[in-house]
């Protein structure tokens, strides 16, 4: 439940959590089995419901971008500074635009809840660390593969503050830490998790920056 509402705008209705919460428990948990034998996390399986569901509710963002509108304005032919002030981070990196790396990086951005601080996931994932409820190998894996892809493919060179953008843009940080962990949807090997980290991150890089969307995870 709390995975499923990092994954909503602040702005969404209290209706739309319950319909998520309900398709990831009765369609994606319980259909395969029950606890244990679902096929993908069932929060991202409830966000993926909605999004396409209600497109416009789950990328209406209440709050303002933390974005430099009016250079994205000027940057971009066609686009207007109304149309861009409630863009994500990455949709105005995309966009050819700038963005605030101190602002991704506290929480002062748009985006859904947990996608907008990664200092608040960093903070949950020392603990998770601590707690010995997950370890590096994944989510370093991830992390590690998604910017090497990003690096070299990315059309911005060795930039070391895009790469910022693009690792705090974005549920990258959730996923790594909070989703790509799950223990049923995840393999139990230590080789195989190494392997689910890299592709996991060779694929958000390829969505991406090949992909039609900004996001990816």
């Amino acid at each position: 439940g709390l995975l499923l509402a990092m994954n909503l705008p602040v702005s969404a209705p209290w209706w739309m959590g319950i319909l998520g919460g309900i398709f990831a428990i009765l369609v994606v948990k319980q259909l395969f089995g029950g606890l244990g034998q679902n096929f993908m996390n069932p929060a991202l399986g409830a966000r993926c419901f909605l999004l396409i569901s209600f497109t416009g509710r789950m990328t209406n963002f209440a709050y303002e971008a933390a974005v430099k509108t009016s250079e994205i304005a000027s940057a971009v032919s066609g686009a207007s500074a109304d149309a861009l002030s409630g863009a994500t981070p990455l949709a105005a990196l995309k966009m050819g635009g700038s963005v605030d790396l101190m602002s991704m990086f506290i929480g002062n951005t748009a985006g859904t809840i947990g996608e907008t601080s990664a200092l608040a996931i960093l903070i949950g994932a020392v603990f998770l660390f601590i707690t010995g409820v997950i370890d590096l190998r994944i989510p370093g894996t991830y992390l590690g593969s998604f910017s090497i892809f990003v690096l070299i493919f990315g059309g911005h060179g060795l930039s070391l503050s895009y790469l910022a953008a693009q690792l705090c843009g974005g549920g990258l940080m959730l996923g790594a830490f909070f989703m790509a962990t799950d223990y049923v949807t995840s393999p139990i090997t230590k080789r195989g998790q190494l392997v689910y980290g890299c592709l996991l991150g060779i694929l958000t890089g390829l969505f991406r920056i090949f992909g039609g969307s900004a996001e990816g995870v």
